[in-house]
């Protein structure tokens, strides 16, 4: 039986339970936190919206990088009741950003703050049904949802790859340059590395990068001397923004549906990690499954509770640890630990969120070829028919449409609104019910045939 499963292991590097030495557990894990501190961009835009001091800022970060540790720990380290076990460590939500912005407005951070932690309690709701929804998520389904966990975040890595920030910045030559070359280092050091240069690809195509970055445009290299202005340790100054939580009514129904959206993209991610840690298994296992999203869910609700912004799932670590072959959850728990630490340390915070666009776009890129590629693998695996090419040709065009057109859904119904929001919730959910649909025949004729089985049985 352990020869079978060391014959398993040996497409990995560290399999998903296997505890990676020291050295390279801290270096796998600094690796993960560089991705993830993409994601700290939603604070800070958050927090210029709102017109908010740099003490405000900083808290906001602070905070929100304690509950992007702490949901990547609890998600991944393995507990009995809560969290997946495998490596995917949180990041904050994007998703969140619109809806958290609005009720900002409405009545500050006290009710951010708490309709977040409402919005967590129902995704922890929802996380048994998952378990009894397992028929309608068939193998080509599944694959589908991994794939558009990649397409997700196409619109930020090549928006990112060009050197954006706002809608309407220049595009500089040189950021490009910078981008693809970004870019090729990590896929060339992947493709022919071996051993340190395969697992440590993405960690040597930022740092290549940033260095080009800071050596052809002179603006990277002084945005570093900001660095030297943030104090090295630092604790949350608490302000009175942070508390107090406060409710309203009526905007409990926008918070559910995004809670349901944001249930929907976890799923996702979790079947990628899943796929990418146990591709022995030959259909979907909903326990981890159930127990990563109440995971999220709780996570959630702590960063509200906490006073950050809403945390979820990072299908761009995920697809990283694809394509690394390095799967060990307990990565993402030290990546978590890691987290957690930087956050009382503004200076390496500072310097880290400095990083090149056109660097970080290429990360998202590289970790988001594997996670499309990965569930078109997953899709075509099993015998082709019309029925799965309209379920997910349907699925794909309305999914797609979301991220080309979203003027047009802006001035939509509200019912289209709710369901019509993001390529990988959209896609889901006219993925499950257009199967459904579709095989209604076979459906019937299978209580067709219980029920003839039944009156022979009776006569």
């Amino acid at each position: 039986m352990e020869s079978v499963q060391v014959e398993k292991n040996k497409s990995y590097e560290y399999a998903v339970n296997e505890v990676p030495p020291i050295g390279h557990l801290l270096m796998s894990a600094v690796q993960h936190v560089l991705l993830m501190f993409v994601a700290l961009g939603i604070p800070v835009i958050f927090a210029s919206q709102l017109s908010g001091t740099a003490e405000f800022t900083a808290d906001l970060i602070t905070f929100s990088m304690i509950a992007t540790g702490l949901g990547s720990i609890i998600q991944s380290v393995g507990l009995p009741f809560i969290g997946s076990g495998y490596l995917c460590p949180n990041v904050c939500g994007p998703s969140y950003m619109s809806l958290s912005l609005s009720a900002a407005w409405v009545g500050g951070l006290p009710l951010m703050r708490g309709m977040i932690i409402l919005a967590g309690l129902v995704e922890m709701a929802l996380a048994p049904l998952i378990q009894k929804l397992k028929k309608v998520f068939p193998t080509f389904i599944v694959g589908l949802v991994v794939t558009m966990v990649g397409v997700s975040i196409i619109k930020m890595s090549v928006t990112s790859v060009f050197g954006l920030s706002l809608r309407g910045d220049a595009i500089r030559s040189l950021d490009i340059v910078i981008g693809l070359f970004s870019l090729m280092v990590m896929v060339l050091c992947n493709i022919w590395g071996r051993g340190f240069i395969k697992m440590y690809c993405l960690f040597i195509g930022m740092i290549s990068g940033w260095i080009l970055a800071v050596v052809l445009i002179p603006e990277y290299w002084h945005n570093l001397f900001a660095v030297k202005d943030s104090p090295i340790f630092a604790l949350p100054s608490i302000g009175h923004e942070f508390r107090r939580i406060t409710f309203d009514f009526k905007m409990i129904i926008p918070f559910v549906v995004i809670a349901i959206s944001g249930s929907l993209k976890s799923f996702g991610n979790l079947l990628a990690a899943q796929k990418i840690s146990e591709p022995e298994l030959k259909e979907a296992n909903f326990v981890p499954i159930r127990k990563g999203l109440l995971a999220d869910g709780f996570s959630t609700a702590l960063a509200g509770l906490l006073g950050g912004m809403a945390v979820d799932t990072s299908s761009s670590n995920i697809g990283l640890a694809g394509a690394t072959k390095v799967v060990s959850r307990w990565i993402s728990v030290a990546a978590g630990v890691f987290f957690i630490i930087l956050a009382f340390f503004p200076k390496f915070t500072t310097a880290l969120s400095l990083m090149p666009k056109p660097v970080l776009g290429a990360s998202l890129i590289f970790a988001g070829c594997f996670m499309i590629c990965t569930g078109l693998q997953e899709m075509f695996s099993e015998n082709w028919d019309s029925r799965k090419t309209f379920v997910i040709g349907i699925s794909f065009f309305f999914g797609l449409s979301t991220a080309f057109l979203p003027g047009l859904y802006a001035r939509a119904p509200q019912f289209i609104k709710t369901f019509f929001t993001d390529p990988l919730p959209t896609a889901t959910i006219l993925a499950v019910f257009l199967n459904q649909i579709f095989n209604l025949d076979i459906l019937f004729l299978k209580l067709k045939r219980k029920l003839s089985e039944k009156n022979k049985n009776v006569l």
